[in-house]
């Protein structure tokens, strides 16, 4: 092993950039199966693609283990299960547990000895990992997975809650999945959701997000100016709000069409958007009544930027503000939207209205981000250099779609 990693320190709180990820690859607190080692193209900015294993279980019901292992759970639970490593088709509207390749072994201190790893190998050796505060960990959907209208969540063993991973966790993760509005074809390594790692919890207060604003603009009006002082909405995070004018004629937003054929998620650029997708045009007085449990694509009204040092979150919405839930994939990394000079990239939403209908408006405040600081500046940022599908975006479906 070399020098270097026997004895790692952790000095600044944050989100772990791509190359402390591999770091925690190479001490073997990131693994995955011996079969299907960890791919370099599998690390993002702030977060590592997560892919799937070789089984799915259709299962009953969503559930939470608590008390027990998820395997344990799927035990009682399932009703069949399903090869995937040729493809196989998940069903809509049904649940399926899907055990991925990757595991977790997390310190469960600030100051903890791991064995370490080098090229997937266990060395004698020991190494050290230093730390301020533990290291968790928190997933997310992919994007592309959002905006296909596939609902998915990570458990972990013994867990009462969805996609956090706490510290000290040893064990497997799971993929619940549940496509919506289209069937999907899935395969062994595909990714449809992603993991970042935190050391400590550190979220940019309003003061902290109004300050970075006024030097390094996170928000552009469409006219593509800086959101000013005066107007830029914070409250526990930045808000943004949707975009439904347009001209006469103009494309402002989707909804998803019902009874498709499924989709097979290796086929990118393939599918036409006439076919799954019913086109919605701008409106005389740019509102518009949601169907309950439709699914629709829209776009944010600003434009965002995500500064290389810092990353974020889209936030559940508010349901004192309506039942509208506003996207599946929450997560931007940094670099999102370029630089100052590239004035941001919109904001894509995916939203269902439940139980009833429901009117929104153009400029209707519909989600916040949260951001959060990066422990150090990744080594590289989301863009075209590393074929980032939807940097610079407007309204955009899905990368399986014909654009």
């Amino acid at each position: 092993m070399p020098d270097t990693l026997k004895e790692v320190q952790l000095r600044t709180k944050g989100i772990l950039p791509v190359q402390k990820l591999r770091l925690l690859k190479e001490l073997g607190i990131i693994s995955s199966h011996k079969n299907y080692p960890i791919r370099d193209d599998q690390f993002q900015p702030n977060s590592i693609d997560l892919r799937l294993g070789e089984i799915a279980y259709r299962v009953r019901c969503s559930f939470l283990p608590e008390t027990e292992t998820v395997q344990e759970k799927v035990e009682r639970l399932k009703m069949y299960e399903v090869p995937i490593t040729d493809g196989a088709v998940l069903e809509e509207n049904c649940v399926y547990i899907i055990p991925l390749l990757e595991s977790l072994n997390m310190p469960e201190s600030n100051n903890t000895v791991q064995k370490g790893l080098f090229n997937g190998d266990e060395e004698l050796s020991e190494v050290k990992l230093g730390s301020v505060e533990t290291l968790s960990a928190k997933a997310n959907p992919k994007s592309s997975t959002g905006r296909l209208d596939v609902f998915t969540r990570v458990i972990t063993d013994y867990s009462h809650r969805f996609e956090e991973i706490t510290p000290g966790y040893k064990g497997g993760l799971y993929l619940e999945v549940v496509p919506k509005s289209f069937s999907i074809k899935v395969k062994t390594g595909q990714r449809l959701n992603q993991l970042r790692v935190r050391h400590g919890l550190e979220v940019l207060s309003d003061q902290d997000l109004l300050r970075v604003h006024s030097s390094d603009p996170l928000l552009f009006n469409e006219d593509l100016t800086p959101i000013s002082m005066e107007k830029i909405k914070v409250k526990q995070g930045l808000f943004m709000s949707v975009n439904l004018k347009g001209k006469e004629g103009e494309v402002i937003g989707y909804k998803a069409k019902k009874h498709n054929n499924f989709i097979d998620l290796d086929k990118i650029g393939h599918y036409a958007v006439s076919e799954f997708w019913e086109p919605i045009y701008a409106q005389p007085h740019d509102q518009l009544i949601l169907e309950p449990e439709a699914f629709y694509i829209f776009a944010s009204k600003e434009r965002i930027r995500v500064p290389a040092h810092l990353a974020c979150e889209m936030m559940a919405y508010d349901t004192g503000s309506g039942e509208l839930r506003t996207h599946y994939a929450g997560f931007f990394d940094s670099g999102f939207g370029g630089t100052v000079e590239d004035k941001g990239a919109r904001a894509v939403l995916e939203v269902r209205s439940h139980d009833v209908p429901f009117m929104i408006e153009d400029g209707q405040t519909m989600f916040s981000m949260q951001f959060e600081p990066n422990a150090e500046r990744p080594e590289f940022v989301y863009g075209d250099e590393i074929e980032s599908n939807y940097q610079g975006q407007d309204l955009k479906l899905g990368k399986h779609f014909q654009q």
